[in-house]
């Protein structure tokens, strides 16, 4: 099997070695860079399937890249790996684009299972702030909160779980469905509003501010 390519960008040399030394029995590291412009340089000319990046960084900011990379260089995914623990940091990373978001005092392994889920088009939040962030969407309320309306309620509860990074089976456990149950919701709010990923859905439900029922 293929291995996944990776990009790292840290403005602390030790750390990045440390990631890279992490990854690698993994992941291919074709690259390590310490600052925002540097990476953007990296990922255009690399074009790695994964960006993993900090989110303070000299010139430009893990964000900002996050959201070049989304309208310039949809194909790669972007994880953000950070100190900020504010839910307002990880719902803006989010909103730029990124596919997970992962705090730097989070177990190893958090980071390598982001990494596999952007791989696979979904969104990984540490456990301990996608709660946090769910419950708090009812707060960022905009013009586009018309457009959740289309949900049914049950659509809604699947797509507050997806945002918390519940897997298909473990949102089925929890709400008492099948798997495949879950599975034709998540497609169909796909189909509905438009998107194509199960990251662009959860994308959504960040921007729509859908709240727990």
């Amino acid at each position: 099997m293929k291995r996944a390519r990776i990009v790292l960008a840290d403005d602390h040399p030790i750390v990045a070695e440390g990631l890279r030394g992490l990854l690698e029995p993994d992941f291919d590291v074709i690259a390590v860079v310490e600052d925002g412009r540097a990476l953007l340089e990296a990922a255009r000319s690399l074009q790695p399937d994964v960006v993993v990046a900090d989110i303070g960084m000299p010139h430009l900011n893990g964000i900002e890249v996050t959201s070049r990379l989304a309208k310039e260089q949809p194909g790669i995914r972007v994880v953000i790996l950070t100190m900020h623990r504010e839910e307002a940091y990880a719902r803006r990373a989010l909103e730029a684009g990124a596919s997970g978001y992962v705090l730097k005092i989070a177990a190893p392994g958090e980071l390598v299972q982001a990494i596999r889920a952007a791989l696979a088009g979904d969104v990984f939040v540490t456990p301990e702030l996608a709660g946090e962030l769910v419950g708090s969407a009812g707060r960022h309320t905009r013009d586009g909160d018309r457009d959740a309306a289309i949900l049914t309620p049950r659509q809604r509860e699947i797509l507050q779980l997806l945002a918390a990074g519940k897997t298909a089976k473990e949102i089925g456990a929890l709400l008492g469905v099948s798997t495949r149950t879950v599975e034709s919701h998540k497609y169909e709010m796909m189909r509905m509003t438009g998107v194509r990923t199960s990251a662009e859905l959860v994308h959504f439900a960040i921007r729509n501010g859908v709240v727990p029922l």
